[in-house]
């Protein structure tokens, strides 16, 4: 098994604490879904946002996933003028026996202007998806 690093973003409109959380959540879900990740083999994770975002670390989201054991850690992503804004990052150091070409990045909302390359992913139902990040909070509590 080699530990191999899944990379997400995603943007929110507002510097707001729910909407960091909430936006944060979605983007692990997708990685989580779309990698078939458990939990328990992901070794740590690094959040960064852009400047423009203090109102929560992201980093909380993965806690209120149930991410307890999990080392995490959060920092700003560096300044360039004219880059995307209100931009949050995963990087989830996860410990598969998938090769780098098995893995599915995410780049959600307005991050998808990151790395068109590699936008193709299914549709989601984010309904469904948004049910199942409940189901995992309140199984984390």
């Amino acid at each position: 098994m080699l530990c191999r690093g899944v990379r997400g973003a995603t943007t929110v409109d507002l510097n707001d604490r729910e909407e960091i959380l909430g936006a944060t959540r979605e983007l692990l879900a997708l990685m989580v879904r779309h990698n078939g990740i458990d939990k328990l083999d992901v070794a740590s994770a690094i959040f960064t946002t852009t400047v423009d975002l203090d109102a929560e670390f992201p980093a909380l989201a993965a806690r209120q996933l149930g991410w307890s054991d999990v080392p995490l850690l959060c920092g700003h992503e560096i300044h360039v003028p004219g880059s995307l804004e209100k931009c949050i990052r995963v990087m989830l150091h996860w410990n598969t026996s998938k090769s780098q070409a098995e893995i599915h990045h995410v780049y959600h909302r307005k991050a998808e202007r990151l790395r068109p390359d590699l936008c193709d992913v299914p549709p989601v139902d984010l309904a469904e998806l948004e049910a199942w990040i409940d189901a995992q909070m309140r199984a984390s509590k």
